[in-house]
């Protein structure tokens, strides 16, 4: 573990006085300190318990841990090695107590039909999306095998939530992060046989439940335009009740699944029935805006009754694409703005024509 002193803040000389202050009570340093590292901690922790919400707490809870044993930081490590050390111990804790999140999936079988009515299930703990503005860039150290934004992909945080706690950590800290075996078994105080033993699991796991192929190399290989044609040709099907032209974008073997309601869809023909019959009939009007999540395509979906006056958050779609169609859609239901305000999006959408109508009156 000898990497020199760094925060990211500046020159060596300049970090160590920085540190010096933070250590002399000085939360502000703290702060100078932690800022530069504060996207990537907080993502390690979405992708340790896969919610935004648990990665919130968690690294608010390290980082309370970090400043009141800011004393006891020898410096033999970097300070970034050491912050990963107890934000990962904070989500080894935060496993234990609450288990893995799940999406509809894992629950049970698809339904071959519609499900009209299906009700949330609210005892299960769901898998959450994440917005890429919260990634930082790259890969977190130049021996880290992947990218930030391949590992957030959904197939890849869901694939995750199948594995301990330890086999979790020492797969994220090798692969996304970049950390040595030695590394991290100072970190988790286990040997180093522990942690390869705990690596070569979570490898073989992972690799059975999620797609070789990352959506970054399916999104660059499609390129921007026809991205977007994709993403456009969704929101005008479903605002035009056009299942037609929906099915055209799909796979045979699509999978469209809405936690957290636990029915999820397989195949072209029973996700066709579930578009004709419950969005496209029973929703009301769409309205749609592109985000990004996941490091995959997504919209935003805004619902219209006729009880509304406007477009209200409904569902963030996250897009998981083979080739130049969709494989998969994961709506993540929101209709409570939680997820909507972490995606920075409006809390409605007007009616299109109705300022103008309003105006002239």
């Amino acid at each position: 573990m000898g990497e020199k002193l760094s925060a990211g803040a500046g020159q060596p000389g300049a970090e160590a006085a920085v540190l010096a202050r933070a250590r002399a009570g000085d939360d502000d340093a703290f702060d100078q300190l932690v800022a530069p590292l504060r996207r990537e901690l907080h993502a390690h922790c979405y992708r340790m318990l896969g919610s935004t919400h648990d990665a919130d707490d968690a690294l608010q809870d390290a980082l309370l841990r970090a400043w009141r044993g800011l004393a006891g930081f020898a410096g033999r490590s970097s300070l970034r090695s050491w912050l990963y050390t107890v934000a990962t111990r904070v989500c080894l804790d935060a496993v234990a107590a609450r288990g893995r999140r799940a999406l509809p999936v894992d629950l049970g079988p698809a339904s071959d039909r519609a499900v009209v009515g299906d009700l949330p299930l609210s005892e299960v703990a769901w898998l959450g999306p994440y917005p890429d503005q919260g990634l930082a860039g790259g890969p977190a150290r130049p021996d880290a095998r992947l990218e930030q934004r391949e590992a957030v992909e959904l197939a890849f945080v869901a694939a995750l939530q199948h594995l301990p706690g330890n086999q979790r950590a020492a797969l994220l800290l090798v692969e996304v992060l970049g950390f040595s075996v030695t590394e991290i078994a100072a970190m988790m105080k286990t040997s180093t046989t522990a942690v390869s033993s705990a690596l070569a699991r979570a490898r073989r796991i992972v690799a059975d439940r999620a797609d070789p192929t990352s959506q970054q190399r399916t999104l660059r290989k499609l390129g921007d335009t026809r991205l977007r044609k994709i993403v456009s040709g969704y929101a005008a099907a479903l605002e035009n009740a056009d299942a037609d032209a929906l099915v055209a974008l799909l796979t045979e073997d699509v999978t469209w699944s809405m936690p957290p309601l636990p029915r999820w869809y397989h195949g072209v023909d029973a996700v066709a029935d579930f578009v004709r019959q419950v969005p496209m009939s029973r929703c009301g009007q769409w309205r749609h805006l592109p985000v990004q999540a996941n490091g995959q395509p997504a919209v935003a979906g805004y619902r219209r009754t006729a009880d509304d006056a406007s477009y209200l958050p409904w569902s963030i779609n996250v897009f998981t694409l083979r080739d130049d169609r969709i494989a998969e859609i994961t709506s993540f239901i929101d209709h409570r703005y939680a997820l909507f305000a972490r995606f920075d999006l409006p809390a409605s959408l007007p009616v299109p024509g109705q300022d103008r109508a309003t105006a002239g009156q």
